[in-house]
């Protein structure tokens, strides 16, 4: 793979362009997939089971190696963080030393790691849970973990992977307001849901795949363009179309 996560380019802090990518050579999954994040701008990845939408978050990351393409980092930082559906967490580590450790990568100040770290604990209501191992926490606990590792590096991008999954209202309207902060902050955002009717709510655009190919990209006026859809139609029934 032709891969470069350097670029001095201010019109964008994540730009792909994947000729093809697979987990065996070649045996493409996912071909042709091509997509720009603006800073400021929060993109739907959108799709069915097995569309490949997973393969495409895989090949951003850097875990796949039979790839052919360019991914590109910009902003100021050139950092990323991810957020994936599945919590990832160290059985033997403490809340806290989570976030202690993700803060020590990146080399985050004593003094400003804790700040922001005790005001995210208190936004997600986790607290009194910060001495406590996420391996006995519920899923919707686990996931606040990592949205809370994410937001405390303040990154260029965030690669986010059903972010909803386990949340409940409380949480998933927190970690929305969030979100709409780090954009205003100009971070970029690629999401990937199935939750359509928050993602219309909340994306500037949108990518549509199935079957491994784009079928669908831009506003969602340009989606219900592409799917034949009447001017009004939501994003749902536009996906009904498509896929």
């Amino acid at each position: 793979m032709n891969e470069e996560k350097t670029t001095n380019s201010e019109e964008y802090v994540l730009r792909i362009a994947i000729d093809e990518a697979g987990y065996e050579e070649d045996k493409p999954i996912i071909r042709d997939i091509q997509l720009r994040v603006a800073p400021g701008e929060l993109v739907g990845l959108i799709g069915p089971n097995g569309a490949g939408k997973s393969t495409t978050v895989k090949t951003i990351l850097g875990l796949l190696a039979h790839v052919k393409g360019q991914v590109e980092l910009g902003g100021k930082n050139k950092r990323y963080a991810y957020v994936p559906e599945q919590p990832i967490y160290y059985e033997y580590f403490t809340l806290w030393e989570h976030l202690r450790l993700a803060a020590s990568a990146f080399g985050l100040k004593e003094g400003e790691f804790e700040c922001k770290a005790e005001a995210l604990l208190d936004r997600f209501r986790l607290t009194e849970q910060k001495h406590l191992y996420p391996v006995n926490f519920s899923k919707g606990m686990q996931q606040k973990l990592m949205l809370i590792i994410a937001f405390l590096l303040e990154p260029d991008i965030y690669v986010v992977d059903e972010p909803f999954v386990g949340l409940d209202p409380r949480a998933t309207n927190d970690f929305l307001e969030l979100l709409m902060s780090e954009l205003s902050r100009g971070a970029g955002v690629l999401m990937s849901t199935h939750v359509l009717d928050t993602a219309e709510k909340i994306c500037q655009s949108f990518v549509l795949i199935n079957g491994g190919f784009v079928v669908a990209q831009g506003t969602l006026q340009q989606v219900r363009i592409d799917a034949g859809c009447p001017e009004d139609a939501a994003l749902s029934e536009c996906f009904l179309a498509l896929t």
